[in-house]
Parts: structure tokens; C-alpha cells; sequence
């Protein structure tokens, strides 16, 4: 019995002990199962550990990046102040705010722009938007006038200047034109107080987009303290004409997309009658787009006509020497550089220039003022050649295409006969040479006259010659004109290319009218009948045309009144 129950004893601690030991290694089990995933977590929060701190070192790269930029904006705005505009080409170059121009490579063919003359412009956004700006912002007009106008002392000339000009200008020409006042001056009241005035003298102008009216901003102007003296001139001067050179530039920059033409003008002028029709054809009549620049008037920078196309290539070359010297002077150089060859002799440069730069006889601009812009100086300028031929409107021949079977001689062409810019030069004459205008559109004329020989030359006329026009044969004409029109051309010898003679010339002059019941004309020729035993000039050619519908004479580009 107590063997069995010590079996039993034994066999159940046995079991104990066994469940004990299967339950001691579950547990042990279990506990190693629930750990295994802790491993996997520490991993995964070390590597967003790492790559948290990957991204702090890159945001502190940048941080330092933009750290650097704020210095060194810091130290070019230090240097602005300090009168130090010379940057050099390759930190202009890195500038971010270039960036549009520049690209983002090194290694690129980077585009010169304003901000390398003017690097005080990147200080502010605004510094090439105008302060003011006043008008309709009109464009696509033939003729773009610029008017600068600044302070003066004792007296202004801006609204005697804009009446002149305005007064002057027909119906149809204030819808092609633009005239453009510059207010050069930073001081907000001042600008402030002419804008309001010129709106209230010239509302209609304002209103219609005739006349705009613009102020640059103030952090246009670099600091002028810095500059420094050069051909003897004071540096009151030297910064008065080197303000004036940004002057114009920024009309210019304004202007050049308004407009096929820019004229350059001053506040303190008269204009003649009819001046701008004068421009717009004598700049119409070249013989050649190779001009630069064409001249009305003979005093500084007054009526000077540019292509709005050169306005970039004349602004970029100021902007390079605008401290340098004065505007004039400027202009010459530009021309210079074009044409000049430095092997050559100044008379040879000098022809050269002379076909870039035209002068229009007898000006069409008077300078009135007294006062300069200048402080403390009185000047009275005047030009003499406003006042020539003051008996006789000024004239301005039809646009036509002109020919001739003369040798010309030298210089002396047809063409600046034509255009008033000189007289006509030939070789002796033959019979059956002839000198022909043909216009680009048929068009009546009134009235003609030539005059042949000159002051210095007055036996070189021509002689046995006759005038001669062909009518515009228009089938569309009604009947009744078309019946006038032959009947009278019955009264006129007609040349076997149909031509007919209405008059000739006699001790060197030809004059007359022209029967209105031509009706529009395409061409006029002189026909030269006999040999001439001498040389030719034709030093004045003056074609009128008839109003519309009238038979009149018109004034400007009008008809040719008898000359005294």
C-alpha cells in the first residue's frame, strides 16, 4: 500500500514537475515572440532619425545660401551709398534678380543690359516705371514728339511750347501724332502741381491720347555727387548735362514703341505752321532707309527725327558715356562709329556722316527761351534759318519717284533737288534728255515752277525746254469728267508717249498752273528740245497740289505760291 501510494506520489509530482516545465518554456516562448518586433521598430526610427537629420543639414545649406545672399545685398546697397557704381561684370552676372536675362548656367553667353550702366536700378523694382503717368497711352501713331522739361528759376516755357505745337497740327495729324512730356524732376509736389496744371490747360488733348504726360521715378537717378570733372566745365554742369542724357534716354525708352518716327524736342520753342506734315513726308521722300537722324532744326537737340527702330541702339550707346560727355557730342560719336573710316580725312568722314544725318531747310522749330534749365545761366539762341523764306509758306513736294537720262555730276543728285536739300548738277544736255517725277499716287496739281542756274553758276539753265504732264487715265471716271478731261487735253501739244506740254521755260524759269480738268496726274517731265552748249542746274522745284474738290492750293504740303 505505501509502495503504491509512493508511486502515486512520485508519479504525480512527476507530472508537476513536467506541466511546470512545458508551462516555465511557454512562457519563455511567448516572452521571446512578443520581443522579436521591438528590434524592427528601433530600426525604422533610426533611419527617420537620420533622414530627419540629412534634411536639417540640407535646410541649414540653403539657410547659409540665403545668409550669404542678404550679406552681399547688404554690402552692394553699402557701396550704392557710398558712390561705388562699378560692379564688376561677373558679380552683375551672378545677381539673381538677372536671372531672366542671364540664365542659370555658367557657362553662357550673358546679355548686357540696362542694369550694367545703371546697376543703382536693382536697388528698387520700380526704378524704370514711371512716377506719373498721364494720357491714353496711345500707339501705332506716324509721329511720336518727346518734350523733356525740368525746373526753371525764373520762367517756364512748357505751356507757350504745347500750345505752339498743339495749334499747330490739323485734325487728322492730332490723330496720328503723340506728343510725350517729360516732368524730369523727383520732387512729388512739383511734378504733382505741372501735371495738374497741363490737365487742366489741354483736357480735350489728354482725353483724345494726343498728349500723355510721365515723371520718372525717383530711384532712376544715380547719385550724382561722385562724378567727376572733365572738359573744363564745373561739376554743377557736368551734373546737369549728365542728368540730361538720362532724360532723354528714359523719353526714349517710353516712345519707341508708340510710333514709326521720334522727334526730339525742348520746352521752350515755337513750331511753324504745318511742321509735322513737313517731317512726316521729308523723312517719306528719302531716297534711302540708310538715315539716322534728320535735322529741322539747327540749335542742340531741338527737331532732331530718329527711326523709332534706332531708338534701342541710341539709347544702349548714351547710356554707355552718359557721364562722359554731352549729347550732342554723343550723337556725333554714333556716327562716327557707323561710317568713319581712321584711315581716312575728316572731309571724307565728314561726307560720310552727311548722309546719315539730313538737314530740312529752312527749320521748322524756333528756340524761345531765355533762361536755361542751367542755374544762373542766360542764353539766347536763335536760329537762323527759322526765319528764311518768311514771304512764302514753307513747301514740301508731293511724294514721287524722279528720274532722268542726265549725267549727274558729283553729289548733286535729282533726288536732293527734289527734297529742298540742294540743287540738281548735270552734264551738258542733248535733245531728248528729259527730268521726270512720277508720283506714287496719281494726284492734281495746281501750280509749278522750276528755277535752273544758281548764284555761283547762273549761265548753267536750261534753254529750249518745255513742261509736260501725263494724265492719269482712270476708266472708272464718269462720263462727263472723262469728256472734260479729253476735250481739254485738245488744247495741248501731246507727245507720241502722251504727254502733254503746258509750259516751258523761259530766261531759266518755268512757271505756271495746271489746268484742273487734267484731273489727277501720274507724272511730270521736263523735255529738253535742243543741245545745251552748257552745264545744267536745276536749283528749285516746287509742285502745288489742289484741294480736294476745289482746285485751291493747299498750304503745306500744299501749293507752290508764286515765289517773289
Amino acid at each position: 500500500m505505501r509502495l503504491r501510494n509512493g508511486t502515486f506520489l512520485t508519479l504525480l509530482l512527476f507530472c508537476l514537475c513536467a506541466f511546470l516545465s512545458l508551462s516555465w518554456y511557454a512562457a519563455l516562448s511567448g516572452q521571446k515572440g512578443e520581443r522579436n518586433p521591438r528590434p524592427r521598430e528601433f530600426l525604422a526610427l533610426r533611419d527617420r532619425l537620420h533622414a530627419a537629420e540629412q534634411e536639417s543639414l540640407k535646410r541649414s545649406k540653403e539657410l547659409n545660401l540665403v545668409l550669404d545672399e542678404i550679406k552681399r545685398a547688404v554690402s552692394e546697397r553699402q557701396a550704392l551709398r557710398d558712390g561705388d557704381g562699378n560692379r564688376t561684370w561677373s558679380r552683375l552676372t551672378e545677381d539673381p534678380r538677372l536671372k531672366p536675362w542671364n540664365g542659370s548656367h555658367r557657362h553662357v553667353l550673358h546679355l548686357p543690359t540696362v542694369f550694367h550702366h545703371l546697376p543703382h536700378l536693382l536697388a528698387k523694382e520700380s526704378s524704370l516705371q514711371p512716377a506719373v503717368r498721364v494720357g491714353q497711352g496711345r500707339t501705332g501713331v506716324s509721329v511720336v514728339m518727346g518734350i523733356p522739361s525740368v525746373r526753371r528759376e525764373v520762367h517756364s516755357y512748357l505751356t507757350d511750347t504745347l500750345h505752339s505745337l498743339i495749334s499747330e497740327l490739323s485734325p487728322q495729324e492730332k490723330e496720328d501724332s503723340v506728343i510725350v512730356v517729360l516732368i524730369a524732376e523727383t520732387d512729388s509736389q512739383y511734378t504733382s502741381a505741372v501735371t495738374e496744371n497741363i490737365k487742366a490747360l489741354f483736357p480735350t488733348e489728354i482725353h483724345s491720347g494726343l498728349l500723355e504726360v510721365i515723371s520718372p521715378s525717383p530711384h532712376f537717378y544715380p547719385d550724382f555727387s561722385r562724378l567727376r570733372e572733365s572738359f573744363g566745365d564745373p561739376k554743377e554742369r557736368v551734373r546737369w548735362r549728365t542728368k540730361q542724357n538720362l532724360d532723354y534716354c528714359f523719353l526714349m525708352m517710353y516712345a519707341q514703341s508708340k510710333g514709326i518716327y521720334y522727334v526730339q524736342l525742348e520746352d521752350d520753342i515755337v513750331a511753324k505752321p504745318n511742321y509735322l506734315s513737313t517731317m512726316k513726308n521729308f523723312a517719306l521722300q528719302q531716297p534711302s532707309e540708310d538715315w539716322m537722324i534728320l535735322e529741322f532744326s539747327q540749335l542742340g537737340f531741338i527737331g532732331k527725327m530718329f527711326k523709332s527702330l534706332d531708338l534701342s541702339l541710341i539709347v544702349e550707346f548714351i547710356l554707355m558715356f552718359y557721364r562722359d560727355k554731352p549729347i550732342d557730342w554723343l550723337l556725333d560719336h554714333i556716327l562716327w562709329v557707323k561710317v568713319c573710316n581712321p584711315e581716312k580725312d575728316a572731309k571724307h568722314c565728314d561726307r560720310q556722316k552727311a548722309n546719315l544725318r539730313i538737314r530740312f531747310k529752312p527749320s521748322l522749330f524756333q528756340h524761345v527761351g531765355t533762361h536755361s534749365s542751367l542755374a544762373g545761366k542766360i542764353q539766347k539762341l536763335k536760329d537762323k534759318d527759322f526765319g528764311k523764306q518768311a514771304l512764302r509758306k514753307e513747301h514740301v513736294n508731293p511724294p514721287a519717284e524722279v528720274s532722268t537720262s542726265l549725267n549727274t555730276y558729283q553729289h548733286f543728285t535729282l533726288e536732293k533737288a527734289y527734297l529742298r536739300e540742294d540743287f540738281f548738277w548735270a552734264f551738258t544736255p542733248a535733245a531728248g534728255d528729259f527730268i521726270r517725277f512720277r508720283f506714287f499716287q496719281p494726284l492734281r496739281l495746281e501750280r509749278f515752277f522750276f528755277r535752273s542756274g544758281n548764284i555761283e553758276h547762273p549761265e548753267d539753265k536750261l534753254f529750249n525746254t518745255s513742261v509736260e504732264v501725263l494724265p492719269f487715265d482712270n476708266p472708272q471716271s464718269d462720263k462727263e469728267a472723262l469728256q472734260e478731261g479729253r476735250t481739254a487735253t485738245l488744247r495741248y501739244p501731246r507727245s507720241p508717249d502722251g504727254y502733254l506740254q503746258i509750259g516751258s521755260f523761259y530766261k531759266g524759269v518755268a512757271e505756271g498752273e495746271v489746268d484742273p480738268a487734267f484731273g489727277p496726274l501720274e507724272a511730270l517731265r521736263l523735255s529738253i528740245q535742243t543741245d545745251s552748249p552748257v552745264w545744267v542746274i536745276l536749283s528749285e522745284v516746287r509742285l502745288g497740289r489742289a484741294r480736294p474738290g476745289t482746285g485751291s492750293s493747299q498750304g503745306d504740303p500744299g501749293g507752290a505760291e508764286r515765289p517773289c
